[in-house]
């Protein structure tokens, strides 16, 4: 069993009060810039259409 579901496992045991503890210190410890799946599938996105060519140069970018 991973400590994911470890942990999962015995948070789901717990009154629902103390899981919003847990779920605050969570919160508190993890980063900011955790990846969602949307991220993920956009930023695989991103790189098949950079190796396809499908981006353009930012010098090519009005930026005015």
């Amino acid at each position: 069993m991973s400590i994911s579901q470890q942990i999962n496992l015995i948070v789901k045991q717990l009154p629902k009060t103390e899981q919003k503890l847990i779920l605050e210190l969570v919160r508190r410890i993890s980063p900011d810039d955790i990846l969602t799946s949307d991220d993920i599938a956009e930023i695989k996105q991103a790189r098949l259409e950079y190796n396809n060519g499908e981006t353009i140069s930012d010098e090519d970018i009005d930026w005015d």
